[in-house]
Order: C-alpha cells, then structure tokens, then sequence
C-alpha cells in the first residue's frame, strides 16, 4: 500500500513540475531536471551510503521544506520551486521503485 501511494505522490510531482516548467520556462524546466538527477550526480561525485549526504539527497523533509518556504515566504524565483519538485518526484519515484529492503525511512 505504501509503494502504491508512493507511486501516487510521483506522478502528481511530476505532473505540477511539467505544468510549472511548460508557465515559466526553460530555467525551470533545467531546474527540475537537474535535481531530479541530482541523486544521481551525488553518487557519481562519489557519495556512497551510509554518509550524511547520501542520506540528505534522500530525505524527503528536505525538498518539501523548500516548497513550503517558497510558498509562503517572499522569495519569487520559479526554479527554485521546480528544483524542489524534481527532486521530490526523484524521492518519491525511489519509494515506489526499491525493492522492500532497500527502501529508506
């Protein structure tokens, strides 16, 4: 059931990241991308588990702080929002996919 809510929160993150990429443009559009490989990138710098920046690129509060902040705070600057986006959907898309124990709390 977890993985299937999982899958859920993905598509819509998705969804609302194509939906702000196609209104703001092209910055936003590279914004998502990047980050959403940026767990990719992290381990291609050499990042490996069990260190604290594995664990930071794979924690969920971390993005959605980012989104909370940009929507209630003063910052206007839509990549930032979508870079967030990206990186959740990655998040989110890893819950759904891992097998059941490799899945991060």
């Amino acid at each position: 059931m977890r993985k299937i809510g999982w899958g859920v929160v993905a598509l819509f993150l998705a969804a609302f990241a194509v939906f702000e990429s196609v209104k703001y443009g092209v910055p936003t559009t590279v914004a998502a991308l990047a980050f959403f490989a940026l767990i990719d990138l992290s381990r291609l710098a050499g990042v490996r588990p069990p260190g604290a920046l594995y664990q930071a690129v794979h924690r969920v509060w971390i993005p959605l702080v980012v989104l909370v902040g940009y929507s209630f705070g003063p910052i206007v600057w839509p990549p930032l929002f979508t870079a967030a986006l990206g990186w959740l959907t990655r998040i989110a898309l890893e819950r759904t996919l891992a097998p059941q124990s490799r899945r991060l709390a």
